[in-house]
């Protein structure tokens, strides 16, 4: 699949025009996990301002998700067999992973950018391995995914699943350990080399000690123990005094304001824009520049930066579309929501498995840096697991409720054509759905009108408004051939592609 080149000289002031189903399509594969036809439509005509604002206020209102029975665990709390302690929780994990991709799948905003977080402030549940602490890392990620950035850092560090993760837990006054001091700087903040030392990362880690295992139960809360802070004095970024965990927040927002600011805008730009945001592409730099002012100017406010950011002419050019490459959550999320199949837990589990044996496991990204995503996702292994991977949903979905599939086309092409004898309607209004800028020639889409008119149905079926003298026997409506020419319409659709570009 071809690279895009990031050729998007727009600016970030707004973009005025009502939306239309394209738009508004773009605006919910980048801000949540895509939508419904009905949805889309709901959208259309309402301005960019307007529906971002709904967004944004709905993402700044939405509570985390509530405490499972068993967020409080710990060693203590589960069976003394070590068999059956495994099972519980694993069957947390279950629950607590299914409770989590049922949020990707509907809460938009919110949960977009909780999952983005969880890439960027990075832990891994294998390395700390306490549900507990999942729990409240992921109510941490909620609760700050567009709130406070300088407030998110300060909560994130005092976690326990980034104080095991990182080895804030070993790291005491008598004998320092660097990790979250070098990553609080080198990927949370800064960005590499941006603006720090490694004198500075030496100091920053004595200024953290204190933060110790709890006792012998295991999986308990990390606490400060002040006998175990070192109390000398350490020069921070140019700031010397006797400075602990919370001085470290202040002095790196204090005085390096700009350098974070230009360093997150540059995330969130390439996460929800453009994967490509060098000196060279388009106006990106730019645009990241006047996010940053907007940050700094709003005290890091996430909010804010994003309003401007998804309201923006920049956001909805044509040059914006369809160039980020899905990740494995899009691709079966993205499904689910834009066909509004039914589904139940069961999906979501093998949603979570599926992502997981393509490269992107659900609380637990490669490394510290996270996943790398766009081009990633489609090496030569992942790319044909992404294609039966989708034909295996596509193949339930249709098991499970044939009709469905006709609802989907009757839904796409709108009510004034439910009943249309036209193919072509059809093809137009599912292809539109779920690619975000339709097929690249037009033998494309005679190759996708073929799968569709399958053998069973006599060419003079159709209707003479694609066939002269056809005879409009076949009706989108009531044919009993529709939800098997729907399916693998679908099904060869998902080989394409469009198809892997949100």
């Amino acid at each position: 699949m071809e690279y895009f080149v990031n050729c998007n000289t727009s600016t970030l002031a707004p973009y005025t025009t009502p939306l239309d189903k394209y738009r508004a399509a773009h605006l919910y594969r980048r801000l949540g996990f895509s939508a419904s036809v009905q949805t889309i439509n709901q959208a259309v005509g309402q301005t960019a301002g307007t529906l971002v604002n709904s967004l944004i206020n709905e993402a700044v209102n939405m509570a985390p998700t509530p405490a499972p029975a068993w967020a409080d665990w710990n060693n203590s709390n589960y069976p003394a067999d070590d068999d059956l302690a495994g099972q519980v929780r694993r069957a947390q994990r279950e629950e607590w992973r299914i409770s989590y991709t049922n949020g990707l799948l509907n809460n938009n905003l919110r949960e977009r950018l909780s999952f983005f977080w969880s890439n960027h402030l990075v832990t891994e549940l294998d390395v700390y391995d306490c549900n507990s602490f999942l729990y409240y890392y992921v109510n941490c990620l909620q609760r700050n995914a567009i709130g406070n950035f300088r407030t998110f850092i300060s909560e994130m560090g005092l976690t326990s699943a980034m104080l095991y993760y990182l080895d804030g837990v070993y790291n005491n006054g008598n004998n320092p350990n660097e990790n979250y001091a070098r990553e609080l700087y080198e990927l949370f903040t800064l960005g590499e080399g941006n603006g720090y030392t490694e004198e500075d990362i030496i100091e920053t880690a004595k200024a953290l000690t204190g933060y110790v295992e709890r006792g012998e139960i295991g999986c308990e809360q990390v606490l400060f123990d002040p006998t175990r802070f070192d109390a000398g004095p350490k020069t921070i970024l140019g700031q010397t005094g006797n400075w602990g965990y919370d001085d470290v927040i202040n002095i790196l927002f204090q005085q390096r304001p700009n350098e974070i600011a230009a360093f997150i805008c540059g995330k969130l730009y390439e996460f929800f824009v453009h994967p490509d945001s060098s000196d060279d592409a388009g106006n990106a730099q730019t645009i990241i520049s006047g996010m940053a002012s907007t940050f700094v100017a709003n005290n890091f406010e996430i909010a804010p930066v994003l309003t401007q950011l998804f309201s923006s002419q920049h956001f909805f050019d044509d040059e914006a579309i369809g160039v980020i490459i899905k990740s494995p959550f899009d691709i079966y999320l993205n499904l689910i929501n834009e066909t509004n199949f039914a589904y139940d837990n069961g999906t979501l589990l093998n949603v979570v498995d599926t992502s997981r044996l393509l490269g992107q496991e659900l609380f637990d990204p490669f490394d510290v840096a996270g996943w790398q995503r766009d081009r990633t996702w489609i090496n030569t292994n992942f790319m044909i697991g992404r294609w039966l991977s989708a034909e295996v949903y596509l193949e339930m979905f249709y098991q499970n409720n044939p009709q469905q599939f006709r609802t989907l086309a009757m839904d796409a092409v709108g009510a004034a054509d439910s009943n249309t004898s036209n193919p072509e309607t059809v093809v137009s209004a599912i292809v539109d759905k779920i690619t975000p800028k339709g097929l690249l020639t037009p033998q494309d889409f005679e190759n996708a009108m073929s799968v569709f008119k399958i053998e069973d149905v006599p060419e003079n079926y159709y209707g003479s408004d694609y066939i002269p003298g056809g005879l409009g026997l076949w009706m989108l409506s009531v044919s009993p051939e529709v939800p098997s020419q729907v399916f693998l319409l679908l099904m060869h659709l998902s080989r394409q592609p469009e198809f892997q570009l949100k």
